[in-house]
């Protein structure tokens, strides 16, 4: 069956309640609605005035003024826009949603239309009803001959409307309050909410209390000529002292709450860094000047301006929390929208102001998109094209602020895998010389002086004794750099450190050997580092301890090799007896540097495991500073105190000095767990003791 049927019907006294209850999440935004209802009305007679359909007076200055009594427990929003005349509160008023912006912007779209509407849905006026038992509005049209209106409601749906005696071209609305809502007619209560909502719309704001005179009184050499002398306020002077000059008490002046040209409506090249600064400081209240910013500012495809700061953070006190405040219109809507701010971005501070946002009827939350995700992405393209142009031309800068601006950069790059792209190739490094590098720069291979005699490469025997015999070296140094022995193609390992202090021996091992590291001490570097080589084909990053390359160690001939091998297998029982771990690996390694004893490596892939377990709380599966799995102990066979032990095999003296070297390995490594530290101290002390008897 198809039949058709007439349109569907709304009952006002169901759909009324919910506008006024269930519209917005927070009763303030009532300020928000009508001081935005005022600015359109005055945004629509300049307007007209621009078309040549009314003339303003010369002197005339679109404001809404604010007027707040506790005393009557009202609240008034007076602005000089264009007013309504009967029909049009009948339209716009008594008809729920129907919208005088949409229709204003319909009967004019073909003429100039730079000036932009706030209004969308016709059903901001009746947020006034979440506070107040009954409104009245008194509105006089700019047209020729037209009647001033009054208007009255108490919240239900039936209305008075009548002949009113407002004279002067505007609407004045009245909120009578209810008793929940007072101190919304308390003046600092409305102050905090206008500044919140209104600071930056495009008519000025005035707020008062009725019946309050605002004065001042001033020095008379300060009197300008704008000052309104209310009467000479005579200076008391005690004995003996010169008669002081009367001083003046003036009207004061009112002063705007809001800027209706903010900082981002403005082109970059027109703004100045102590503005931009200033901003900063006025807007997040934030005594620290950032470190740089990007200010957007686009009208194709979609209009979209605002400010994005960097800001300088103390990293070891402060939380990474940004604020990023979105606007329609320069009509404050919300902080931190994920929908249309790139979630790395909210670490940041700044204002986004885009009119083409698809908002809801509360223009509190976003519509939901694809229009909202390409937003989104410019802004993260923005901010790339920013870090990225200045890494290439300002590098000075970019390195002076990467420290600061690292956390910001990771974590998109962890977020966002097209920033990650975008971003790879501008990320620095800072490596253990406290110079910075590119990512591609870290991957250059710098070739060893071999003719440094502290570190010419040597081969011996078993004895120790030089010679020229065949050495055991990786098949793969045959092949030109970048190829295995297979002709695959190899990784190109990238050393870090993550804690200066406690791995300074393998770093001063690596500036020994000539190698280089990097320093990744943050706990983002981790999960960043994976992101690296999960994108990058051949690049591959390992702790400083993760291993021993060849470069620290003395070349051996095949004899030797053997001869050091069967010693590894004896100290490695003599250690497992001696610290009681039989499941510990032992490496023995003739090192250059003779007076390194022990050293604790530990592979790469086994440590992030661990770190990851630590991170999720994997219960059961932190196995502490000992015995962790993929651990090594190297001992170094050209170290006095190895052989030593290699000579007397057991003893009193062999345990001491296994356990002392151990724990002076694991030290080097990570911090030893409170009873390891206890027994270290006290076989310390014991060792001191027997060197002195």
């Amino acid at each position: 069956m198809s039949e058709k049927h007439g349109s569907l019907s709304i009952n006002s006294d169901n759909i009324f309640p919910i506008i006024k209850k269930w519209l917005y999440s927070d009763h303030d935004i009532f300020y928000r609605e009508l001081v935005s209802n005022g600015c359109d009305a005055i945004t629509k007679l300049k307007k007209l005035d621009m078309m040549g359909e009314y003339t303003l007076p010369e002197d005339y200055k679109g404001k809404i003024e604010v007027i707040v009594s506790p005393e009557n427990k009202t609240i008034k929003f007076i602005d000089n826009g264009l007013g309504m005349t009967a029909d049009e509160v009948e339209e716009y008023i008594n008809q729920i949603a129907f919208s005088g912006a949409t229709d204003f912007i319909e009967k004019y779209k073909d003429k100039a239309n730079e000036d932009q509407i706030i209004g969308h849905f016709g059903l901001g006026f009746y947020s006034a009803f979440m506070v107040a038992d009954t409104v009245h509005i008194d509105t006089l049209s700019y047209k020729d001959g037209a009647v001033p209106v009054h208007w009255e409601c108490d919240g239900g749906t039936e209305f008075d409307m009548k002949d009113g005696d407002k004279t002067g071209v505007g609407t004045e609305i009245t909120l009578f309050l209810n008793e929940d809502c007072l101190k919304f007619a308390n003046k600092y209560e409305a102050e905090e909410v206008l500044k919140k909502y209104c600071s930056f719309m495009p008519s000025e704001i005035y707020l008062s209390k009725e019946g309050e005179e605002l004065t001042e009184i001033i020095d008379q050499e300060e009197k300008l000529d704008t000052d309104v002398v209310i009467e000479n306020v005579k200076q008391e002077t005690k004995e003996g002292e010169d008669p002081k000059p009367d001083r003046l008490k003036i009207k004061k002046r009112p002063v705007p709450l809001n800027d209706t040209q903010p900082l981002w409506t403005k082109h970059p090249n027109d703004c100045t860094k102590e503005e931009y600064t200033e901003f900063y400081r006025k807007v997040f209240k934030d005594y620290k000047e950032p470190l740089f910013w990007i200010h957007l500012n686009m009208d194709y495809p979609f209009n979209l301006k605002g400010i994005l700061y960097f800001p300088r953070i103390n990293m070891e006190y402060e939380s990474i929390e940004g604020v990023i405040k979105l606007y329609n219109n320069q009509v404050f809507i919300a902080d931190n929208i994920k929908e249309v701010i790139p979630e790395f971005l909210m670490l940041l501070k700044g204002v986004i102001d885009c009119p083409d946002l698809p908002l809801n009827v509360s223009r509190s939350a976003l519509q939901n998109d694809g229009f909202v995700k390409k937003i989104a992405d410019y802004i993260s393209k923005k901010v790339a094209d920013k870090l990225s142009g200045m890494c290439k031309t300002e590098r000075d800068e970019y390195v002076k602020y990467w420290d600061d601006i690292s956390p910001f950069i990771k974590y998109g790059c962890l977020k966002d895998d097209k920033f990650c792209d975008k971003m790879t190739d501008y990320i620095m490094f800072k490596n253990i010389n406290g110079e910075y590098m590119t990512l591609p720069e870290c991957l250059e291979v710098k070739p060893i002086d071999t003719e440094d005699d502290e570190n010419k490469e040597k081969a011996t025997d078993a004895e120790g004794n030089e010679v020229e015999a065949e050495v055991v070296k990786d098949e793969s140094e045959d092949k030109s750099e970048g190829e295995n022995a297979e002709g695959e193609k190899k990784e190109k390992v990238i050393y870090y450190v993550t804690d200066e202090q406690q791995q300074s021996q393998y770093i001063n091992m690596f500036k020994k050997a000539k190698k280089d590291a990097v320093l990744l001490p943050e706990r983002i570097d981790q999960p960043f580092i994976s992101q690296l080589e999960s994108r990058n084909e051949g690049v591959k990053f390992a702790r400083i301890d993760a291993d021993l390359t060849e470069e620290f160690k003395t070349k051996t001939s095949k004899k030797a090799q053997e001869e050091l091998d069967k010693q590894c297998e004896e100290l490695s029982k003599i250690f497992k007896k001696a610290i009681k771990k039989d499941n510990l690996t032992v490496k023995l390694e003739k090192l250059k540097n003779k007076d390194i004893s022990s050293m604790i490596t530990v592979s790469e892939e086994s440590r992030r495991m661990q770190d990851m377990m630590k991170m999720y709380s994997m219960p059961g599966m932190d196995m502490g500073a000992f015995g962790k799995e993929g651990m090594t102990l190297v001992l170094n066979a050209n170290n006095k105190l190895v052989e030593k032990i290699l000579e007397e095999k057991e003893g009193e003296k062999v345990t001491l000095l296994c356990e002392q070297l151990y724990d002076l390995a694991l030290l080097q490594n990570a911090p030893l767990d409170p009873e390891a530290m206890t027994k270290f101290v006290a076989r310390s002390n014991k060792i001191m003791m027997m060197l002195a008897d």
